[in-house]
Parts: structure tokens; C-alpha cells; sequence
């Protein structure tokens, strides 16, 4: 009984020196105050509660590191780079504080094998290392002040970890890969200019924003129109990676622009050329008087005698010699005519 008392008071110390010696290997000293760097290696997923039933975990030191940082390699960008413009400084300053390169360092250091979770692995959580790393450097601000944390980012990071130098001219292509993103995704985008103009030095300045399916994206402000359009597509690209949500939209955007697409805007007219001229013989049209006199004549004008007959003739395959149309001829005729006409025709009998 007394044994396991007594493991039972070593346990919280022999996990103490364990961590105070992992955290040594990680910044670089041992801490004054080990219960900082506990609270900064919690997780919220643990759902751990204090006396009062309060949540603890690591967010508020999150908040705080975040300030923290900023400050101090905004203090260390600007000294390493005299002369540099502010919106270099700005840049190099994101590219060293995104959440993607703090991820790298803490699982690079070991911060992630120390992190205290309900289970989850920091792969579950592309955030977990990064924000574990601002909340250490939180403990370390209220534990040893802001130059210990200001000797853990020149000495230990920037000294061993990341060439600042290669980080501030490394161009990322946000905008390259954005674009990727749409094409293998097909939907529209296209960049929207805001605003320009000059700054108190005079420096023109260029505001734009990222436009997916006619939804607003993020706006970005640079020195340049490449300058601005980058950071425009960075943030997209952050706000695509954190908001599902925005992509649900975007997506229902495109399902209404194709099916928009899809539907015809109207009925493919006709090719075929206008026949109203031609009359459907089938048709029994009204004729006057003074039509129906006239229409022989004008059927049959400059046509020849023998074409004139045949044209007057009823297309019937049939003999029919009790209605002959044959001698039926629309010319007005000559007495000599007539008489010439029952001439031959008393001759052509006589012979029959």
C-alpha cells in the first residue's frame, strides 16, 4: 500500500523532468515554470476543466504567441533587411509566421510528439503543430519575458532551422496555383481590380480581388499588379483550405451556370427557304369571269401549237374519245379557219 503511494507521488515528477527534458532539446533551456508549457501542449480536443469547470487548453497561449511572433520577426525582418520596402518586410514576415511553415518546425523539433490530444494524431489536424507552436512561445513570454523569446527565434530557429534570406526571395506562385485549382475543378475565375492608386511616397499601389463563379474570393493590395494579385490568390487560397463552406458555394454557382448553359435560349430556326410563292395546284381557288377567260391564254402565251395543245391536255392515261380536249384551242379563230378546220375534218372521216 505504501508502494503505491508512493509511485503514486513520483509519477507527476518523473513526467516533469521527462518533459523539462524534451522541451530543453526544443528551446534551448529548462523552464522556471513547467505548468506553461503543460497548458501549451493541450490540446482543446481533451476537453481537460479546471477547479471551476472552466475549459483548459493551449488557445489563449495560442493568442498570445501570435502576438508575440509577430512582433518579434517583424523586429528581426526589419533589421536583416535595412532599406527593404514595407511590402517586403510584410512578406517575409507572412512566409516565416504561416501556419504551414510553424507546422514544419514543431514536427521537425518534436513539439508534435508532445502534444496532449483525445486521441489525434497532429496529421488529423494540418493546424495542431503550428498552433502548439504559438502557444509555446506564449509559455515562454510569460515564463522567461519577451527576450528569451526573442533569443529562441534568432538562436534556435532562424541560426539552425530557416535561411531567411532564401525564405524572403523564394517566389511562391499563389496565383499559379489558384489557377490550377479552378481548371482542374472547371470553374470560372478571373481577377477583379478594386482600386488604384499612390501612396504618401508617391509609389502607385494596386488593389484586387479573386472572383470564383461571379463569388467574391479575397482582395489583395501590393506595389504591383503581380504583387497584388498574388497575395489576392494566397488568401483565397486560405479561405478555400478553412471554409468548406465557400466551396459548397462556388460549386452550386457552377451546377446553375452549366445548367443555365445547357438549356437552349431558343428555337434553331428554320433552313429552309421560304416556298410561300409556289401555289398548291391541289387548292380549288375562286375565279371570276373575267380569270377564268384569261387564264387559257395566259398559260399558253408563246408557247407553240403543238406544246399549246398538250399543255391544255388532261393528264389521263385513259382513252377517252366521247371527250376529246384536242381541238379545244384558246386563240380566237378565222372564219377561212373554222371552214379550213371542218374541212379536214369531214375528209379525215370519209377516209376513216
Amino acid at each position: 500500500m505504501l508502494t503505491k503511494l508512493i509511485d503514486r507521488v513520483k509519477l507527476p515528477f518523473q513526467e516533469d523532468k521527462e518533459l523539462r527534458a524534451s522541451l530543453y532539446s526544443i528551446i534551448g533551456f529548462y523552464p522556471h515554470d513547467i505548468s506553461y508549457y503543460k497548458l501549451a501542449l493541450m490540446h482543446k480536443s481533451v476537453m481537460h476543466r479546471n477547479k471551476k469547470g472552466k475549459p483548459v487548453n493551449n488557445e489563449r497561449l495560442e493568442f498570445l504567441g501570435d502576438a508575440i511572433l509577430d512582433a518579434i520577426v517583424g523586429d528581426i525582418v526589419y533589421r536583416h533587411f535595412p532599406g527593404k520596402r514595407e511590402g517586403f518586410l510584410t512578406n517575409t514576415r507572412s512566409k516565416l509566421v504561416q501556419r504551414d511553415t510553424l507546422g514544419k518546425l514543431a514536427q521537425q523539433m518534436g513539439v508534435c510528439q508532445l502534444i496532449l490530444s483525445s486521441g489525434h494524431s497532429s496529421s488529423h489536424n494540418s493546424y495542431m503543430g503550428g498552433n502548439a507552436f504559438e502557444a509555446l512561445v506564449g509559455a515562454i513570454y510569460l515564463d522567461r519575458g519577451y527576450n528569451a523569446c526573442m533569443r529562441f527565434m534568432e538562436k534556435r530557429i532562424l541560426a539552425q532551422m530557416i535561411n531567411i534570406d532564401k525564405v524572403a526571395y523564394k517566389e511562391v506562385n499563389f496565383k499559379s496555383k489558384l489557377i490550377e485549382w479552378t481548371q482542374k475543378n472547371r470553374v470560372n475565375m478571373k481577377f477583379n481590380m478594386l482600386e488604384q492608386k499612390v501612396d504618401q511616397n508617391g509609389s502607385p499601389m494596386f488593389n484586387y480581388e479573386v472572383l470564383i463563379e461571379g463569388l467574391k474570393g479575397c482582395s489583395g493590395q501590393g506595389y504591383s499588379k503581380k504583387e497584388s494579385q498574388q497575395m489576392a490568390s494566397k488568401l483565397t487560397l486560405e479561405k478555400l483550405k478553412k471554409e468548406p463552406q465557400f466551396i459548397d458555394e462556388i460549386f452550386a454557382a457552377k451546377g446553375n451556370r452549366t445548367k443555365m448553359e445547357e438549356e437552349p435560349v431558343q428555337s434553331v430556326p428554320d433552313t429552309e427557304a421560304d416556298q410561300d410563292f409556289i401555289i398548291n395546284n391541289n387548292q380549288p381557288r375562286k375565279m371570276t369571269e373575267e380569270q377564268t377567260e384569261a387564264a387559257p391564254a395566259a398559260a399558253t402565251e408563246g408557247v407553240s401549237e403543238p406544246e399549246r395543245f398538250h399543255t391544255l391536255a388532261l393528264d389521263d392515261d385513259t382513252d377517252n374519245d366521247e371527250f376529246d380536249l384536242s381541238d379545244i384551242s384558246a386563240r380566237a379563230m378565222s372564219r377561212e379557219e373554222i371552214i379550213a378546220a371542218a374541212e379536214a375534218a369531214a375528209f379525215t372521216d370519209e377516209q376513216n
